[in-house]
Formats: structure tokens, C-alpha cells, sequence
């Protein structure tokens, strides 16, 4: 696996959970950062102690629409990736998934520049296959309420390679499962930081379905690790990138009240449409290929994450 340096690097959705960590990990590494990200979900907080340094640059703007940037490589973590927020506007997901990708391949192409898509374990669905291999070509609803992002994620992957194919464009395709950490965002509906919200509140966790559906949470300092292994090597996957470690919801939901010493109760909702019921990431080719398997715990990281969000609740009180 090669590891060089670049002199300027474009992070797309760069103020976002994932592109503020990425973003920072790599300006660490001396590299010069520009971050576009529209601030549909992303915020200029995540990335507020970055602007200090001047190897960093951010620009509002909407993937869209054209870039004229010359960069030497792309990390595309643009569009909203949870439920809640990316069905306000299904048309616009979609739109940010496919025109979004577009826009950045032809840069890509332009400048000869490897270019890393963030995909998602959505690929695959409502699986039938448990664990999720690369190969298993997914069992989705193309018309169904997440289609815009499922459908968008698949399509995207989808002029990825046919970009590589006809015109030699170095793409790289990380599928990344749930990710979870600081500077999540506390209303995006998601599983852990709704339980950690709820239960630093008191207020009820919420439950939907049953909660033995499973999940596999990866924290996400493994997750950029292995997201910068995969842009310096020769791989251009797709690659699975999350935890194999898989826990039903419900007892998350309690490993949750028992390290923030919650008095929330559970109440149960019924299960959205499409909802997953299993996932779990087959890793075994970023295991092989890039030497990686991720390392923190999932008490580990709620530990973190918990801390994150009581220094967020606090701060939001006193504003």
C-alpha cells in the first residue's frame, strides 16, 4: 500500500459527522484541505477550529452544480445520510447522490485525480445475504421512502466505474456501515445519538419495531483510519468499512442508560418502511487488502460520544 502526499485535497460535505473528522485527520497530516459542503446538514461548528490553520479553506456550495477547483485528490462525503434528513427533500438526495457524483468525476477526470466515494451498506438493502459480502448485489425497493438515497448511493457507485472503465478515472468505493461519534448530529434520527439525546434527558428512548433488529456500529476513528488506507492503496473496492460486531437495537438502547445512569424508560414505535432488519459487514477484504479491522469497542466509543453530547446539552442550555 502506497502512502504519499498531496498537495490539495477536496473534502465535499467536509463540515458534515464524517468529512469534519476526515478533514482534520488529514490537514494533521500536512495536507492542504478544501472543504465544500452546503450546510444542508453540515455545520460550520464541526470545522470551526480548523479555519485557524492556513493549509485549510471552505466554500459553501452545492455539489450540484459544477466545481472549478484544481485539486490533486476527492473524498465525496456529500448528502445527507440519515433517514430523517435526507427524506425532506428525496428529490434533492437523489439529485446530490447523482448530479453530485457527476460533477466531481468530471473534475476528477480533468485533473487525473483519485477520487473516493463514500457509499453505504444501504446498497444492499433489506439484505437477504447476513453478513453483507461485496458481492451480494443487494435486495432494495427502488420506489419505496429511502430509494432516493439507497437508489442514488447504488447509481453513484454505478458512473464510479463506468468513469473508471471509459475514461481511466482512479476511483476508490468504501460501502461504510453505520458510523457513529462526536459531532454527530443530534436530531439526524439515528440509533445511537437518539438513545444518547433521550437518555442524558430522561426523556424516553425510543424503540422501533421490536428492537431485536440488529446493527453493527463502527466508531469513527476506525472509520477515517481505513477510509485514508483505501485512497493510498492500489484498491478500488467496493470495500465494506464498519464493525462486525453486531448488537440487537434494544440492548444497545440499555448499554446506553447504563453508562449516562439514565432514568429514561423504553417506549416502542412501529417499524418504519424499508427498515433494515440485520446488519452486518462482511470486512474480510479490508482486512486483506488493507490490513485493517477496526479496534475501538462499542463501550469504548459510547463512553466518548456520551461526553461529546453532555458538553453539547450543556452548551445549548447556557445559549
Amino acid at each position: 500500500m502506497r502512502k504519499e502526499k498531496r498537495k490539495q485535497i477536496l473534502i465535499t460535505g467536509g463540515a458534515g459527522f464524517l468529512g469534519s473528522h476526515l478533514s482534520e485527520r488529514l490537514l494533521k497530516e500536512g495536507h492542504e484541505i478544501i472543504v465544500v459542503d452546503n450546510l444542508f446538514t453540515g455545520s460550520r461548528d464541526n470545522i470551526h477550529h480548523l479555519f485557524s490553520s492556513n493549509q485549510f479553506r471552505f466554500l459553501q456550495h452545492d455539489i450540484c452544480l459544477p466545481l472549478d477547483l484544481e485539486v490533486a485528490a476527492i473524498y465525496n462525503f456529500a448528502c445527507p445520510a440519515s433517514p430523517l434528513h435526507y427524506q425532506i427533500d428525496p428529490i434533492q438526495t437523489t439529485k446530490t447522490s447523482v448530479l453530485g457524483a457527476l460533477n466531481l468525476l468530471e473534475l476528477a477526470k480533468r485533473f487525473r485525480a483519485p477520487i473516493l466515494q463514500a457509499s453505504t451498506s444501504e446498497v444492499y438493502g433489506d439484505p437477504q445475504v447476513h453478513p453483507q459480502p461485496e458481492e451480494y448485489w443487494g435486495h432494495v425497493n427502488p420506489i419505496g421512502p429511502r430509494a432516493c438515497y439507497d437508489e442514488g448511493k447504488r447509481c453513484a457507485e454505478t458512473l464510479f466505474f463506468d468513469y473508471h472503465r471509459e475514461h481511466q478515472v482512479p476511483i476508490k468505493v468504501a460501502r461504510i456501515f453505520n458510523t457513529y461519534g462526536p459531532r454527530m448530529h443530534p436530531e439526524d434520527g439515528r440509533v445511537i445519538s437518539n438513545f444518547i439525546v433521550q437518555a442524558l434527558r430522561n426523556d424516553p428512548i425510543t424503540i422501533y419495531g421490536d428492537g431485536f433488529q440488529t446493527r453493527s456500529f463502527c466508531y469513527v476513528d476506525d472509520l477515517i483510519e481505513v477510509v485514508i488506507r483505501l485512497m493510498n492503496s492500489d484498491q478500488r473496492g467496493p470495500i465494506n468499512i464498519g464493525n462486525p460486531a453486531e448488537f440487537r437495537v434494544l440492548d444497545v438502547a440499555y448499554e446506553v442508560i447504563r453508562l449516562t445512569n439514565s432514568k429514561s424508560p423504553i417506549i416502542y414505535k412501529p417499524l418504519p418502511i424499508d427498515d433494515p432488519k440485520q446488519r452486518r459487514p462482511n470486512i474480510e477484504k479490508a482486512k486483506q487488502l488493507l490490513g485493517w479491522e477496526p479496534k475501538v469497542s462499542l463501550e469504548e466509543g459510547l463512553k466518548e460520544t456520551i461526553a461529546y453530547f453532555e458538553e453539547f446539552l450543556r452548551i445549548s442550555r447556557h445559549l
